[in-house]
């Protein structure tokens, strides 16, 4: 399962809106990322306006084509482009900037007895 860890930027004029519309969401939103492979999905949001999502899929590539597919992720991403600064004309679920996933701690404790051989 392929960990995936994204950053984007909201506007710090509509960080209250956009948590008071993330507190509720749709629920055929929900149930297309559940149906696209999104799996553990987060966001954590700074009050400086970072944004940072992280989820689990199998492929990020077919998860994100999977969604491409679904009318909710049309209407979805357009009600939230207006939130985001330095889009470039872009959606949300374009625009975003996967990060590099440099420790993971279960990964390290399984290749444990490894790592330490002198």
């Amino acid at each position: 399962m392929q960990r995936v860890c994204f950053r984007l930027r909201v506007k710090p004029e509509r960080l209250a809106e956009y948590k008071r519309r993330h507190a509720a969401v749709w629920p055929e939103m929900l149930a297309a990322l559940r149906d696209a492979g999104w799996h553990d999905y987060s966001l954590f949001l700074h009050d400086d306006g970072l944004l940072v999502g992280y989820f689990r899929t199998p492929d990020l590539t077919a998860a994100l084509a999977a969604m491409e597919q679904t009318e909710v992720n049309q209407r979805w991403q357009a009600e939230m482009a207006p939130f985001f600064e330095s889009l470039d004309g872009r959606r949300p679920d374009q625009g975003f900037e996967v990060l590099e996933e440099i420790f993971n701690l279960a990964d390290q404790l399984t290749n444990e007895p490894e790592r330490h051989q002198p």
